[in-house]
Formats: structure tokens, C-alpha cells, sequence
């Protein structure tokens, strides 16, 4: 099937939800993910996007091995005598180190916490790493430290361990931080592309590209100047509070590099179903869409850092969203549809009834932005 036959509704490849065929048809859109044809490595490989997927798949997936759901998430799940833990790791070298909303220490903590929040589990604890380049004021270091102190304290997740590095001036960005985190997952929360059937509802918990244009203005290098605030926050409290009027949760995400567009890509590609999203309904500040109508910028591709991406099933999404706004997430919304009409594709809607495809996230329109 082409892809304009895939719009077009032409040519529909009508699959039933049986476990076998669900699996293989996981299984052959899993292999025609990007492939590393780069000899070097480039800043486009840290954005989240294409040349991201395909580092991590041609290195890293190659030399450790397939994840046991042969699906890449934000953390692993692992059997603990008769629970489960997830287990999640993330590094932060964001320039500059602070910004509107938020600050590289906050933005550490709550990054962690919510990649285990959307695989599942109640994060619990935290680890925290340092490389601090000579010449750090310990003042400014302080501060940061003082920020992820908070942020813990407001997801409820304690840092039990750490380790700090010393590098020469010149050899780091000020300072750089790696937190991996631990949490239990509940009984009777299984997320996963396999889970998700044609008809559920795609939910977004917030507006998009908050972040990503906070940090983007900060750097002072563009000629523009707005009112625009990092969404840094943790989401474990909104995921709770989804869960607590209905288990018909399939699948999560954290849609932070390369936005809700490659995110919606990553689940197309490894589920071999679509995304249509409807554009009238995608929550965008007014703020945040000028600045990237000014920079050529589309805020589906733009990172955020307290807002994710959850499909659940058409019958619970009214109660999912009221949960969610009820919780504070007030712009919360259902933002799209799961299809079997477009295999392996996202595409977006808009209200005149013109679609157009999406695609994951090419270059780094955003760099240094985590």
C-alpha cells in the first residue's frame, strides 16, 4: 500500500486483534525502522528523531540486545520475585542550566520521575550523578542541587546515591547530570504497543512545546522575546489520577525529544498501526505557536517535560480526560485516534478536512534542550 492509498482510505488493511497477529505485524514494522548510515556522530543523533532511533538501534540495541517486549520505552520492566520494578536512566546537558520554569537540577529529577511514572510505576527513588567543569562557582552549583532537592520533595521520590566527576575547563558545559530512578509497578498495569487495538483514543495531559521554546528563547541568540515558561514538572500524580477511574490505559509515553510527532511515529513503527491526529484539537499556547511560526518550527516536534502522550481505550476516554483536567492537567485532551487504515503512519487532520503526513522528527530543529 502507498501512503496516499493509506490516506486516501484506499487499499485498507484490515487486521483482527488476535495475539499472533498482533505480534507479527509488531514484529515486521519493527524492521523497517532507520537504519545508521552516519560514519560520524552528529548533534541530530542526540534529538530524538530519526538519526536517534537509528543510532540506538545500529549501536546500542545491537551490542546489548533487543529489549524483552521488543519495544524501546522510557524504562524497563523487570521481575522482582513475584512484582515488577521499572528501572529508568537519563542524562541532562541543557544550555543554559536555567531557564523560565525550571533549571538543569529540576529538570533532571522530573525527567527520571516521569519515564517511570508512564511506564507504570510509582517512581520511588533516585540516583544523581554530576560532571562539573573546573571553574564552576559552587554557588551556582548549590542552586541546581537546591532545585532537585524540591523537585524530589514535590514528586515524593527520595535521591538515595550519587557520584560526582571533576572535568578540566573547557572539557563540559558548566556541568552535566545523569539521574536513573526505581520504581513499583501496581499489579494489573501492563502497557505496551501489543495492547493497543484500532479505535482507541490518543490523550495528550498538556499543551505542546512549552519547553522546548522556554529553553530556546533563554539562550538569548534569537531576536524574539516572549512570555513562554518551561512545563517542567512531574506527571506521576496526573498518571495516578488516570489510573484511578479506569484501567483501559494501553500504552504512555513522555513525549520530551523530537515532541509529540516522533513519539506518535515510535508507537506507528513498532505497532504497524496509525495515529491520526485532528490539528483543531492539539493544545498550543498562543505564545508558543507565534514563536514557532516565527522560527519555522512545528510544535509537534518541539520537546516537552511535564506533559505525555497516553492511548486509552474509545469507552474510557471521557472519564480519562475529566480525571486528568480534575487533577490540574486543565488543557488536557483527546488528540487523535489509533487506525488500522494507516499502517505504520501518523498523520494529522485539520478542520477543513486536508490531511497531511507526519513524520519522525529529521535533524535537530532543537538542540540542547535536556
Amino acid at each position: 500500500m502507498t501512503k496516499q492509498q493509506a490516506l486516501s482510505g484506499r487499499g485498507k488493511n484490515r487486521l483482527n486483534s488476535s495475539e499472533e497477529e498482533v505480534l507479527a505485524r509488531i514484529e515486521g514494522f519493527r524492521r523497517r525502522r532507520p537504519r545508521l548510515t552516519d560514519e560520524f556522530i552528529t548533534m541530530a543523533h542526540g534529538a530524538g528523531g530519526k538519526a536517534s532511533a537509528a543510532l540506538v538501534d545500529a549501536v546500542f540495541v545491537e551490542a546489548f540486545g533487543e529489549p524483552a517486549a521488543g519495544e524501546l520505552t522510557d524504562g524497563a520492566t523487570l521481575a522482582v520475585g513475584a512484582g515488577r520494578l521499572a528501572f529508568s536512566t537519563d542524562s541532562y546537558v541543557v544550555s543554559p542550566i536555567r531557564f523560565p520554569g525550571g533549571s538543569i537540577g529540576d529538570l533532571a529529577v522530573n525527567g527520571t520521575v516521569n519515564d517511570l511514572s508512564v511506564s507504570g510505576a510509582r517512581p520511588a527513588w533516585l540516583s544523581a550523578a554530576f560532571v562539573l567543569e573546573e571553574g564552576l562557582s559552587v554557588a551556582t552549583l548549590r542552586q541546581v542541587v537546591a532545585d532537585m532537592a524540591a523537585a524530589a520533595r514535590q514528586a515524593g521520590v527520595t535521591i538515595v546515591t550519587g557520584d560526582t566527576k571533576v572535568v578540566p575547563r573547557g572539557a563540559a558545559d558548566k556541568l552535566y547530570i545523569t539521574t536513573s530512578g526505581i520504581g513499583a509497578i501496581p499489579d494489573g498495569r501492563t502497557l505496551g504497543a501489543a495492547q493497543v487495538r484500532p479505535g482507541d483514543r490518543l490523550v495528550l495531559s498538556g499543551p505542546l512545546g512549552d519547553h522546548g521554546m522556554a529553553v530556546m528563547l533563554a539562550r538569548g541568540n534569537l531576536a524574539l522575546e516572549a512570555d513562554i515558561r518551561s512545563d517542567s514538572a512531574p506527571v506521576n500524580g496526573l498518571v495516578e489520577a488516570l489510573y484511578a477511574v479506569t484501567d483501559e490505559i494501553r500504552w504512555m509515553r513522555d513525549a520530551t525529544r523530537g515532541g509529540l510527532g516522533t513519539v506518535a511515529n515510535e508507537f506507528a513503527q513498532v505497532s504497524g498501526l496509525g495515529v491520526l491526529l485532528k490539528e483543531e484539537a492539539l493544545p498550543v499556547r498562543p505564545t508558543v505557536r507565534s514563536a514557532c511560526d516565527m522560527l519555522g518550527i512545528d510544535p509537534l516536534y518541539v520537546a516537552n517535560e511535564g506533559c505525555f502522550a497516553a492511548i486509552v481505550a474509545a469507552e474510557a476516554v471521557g472519564p480519562a480526560v475529566a480525571a486528568l483536567q480534575a487533577a490540574g492537567a486543565r488543557e488536557a485532551a483527546v488528540v487523535g485516534e489509533v487506525r488500522d487504515d494507516l499502517p505504520g503512519l501518523v498523520a494529522v487532520r485539520n478542520g477543513f478536512g486536508g490531511t497531511r503526513l507526519v513524520d519522525m522528527l529529521v535533524g535537530d530543529a532543537l538542540p540542547r534542550i535536556c
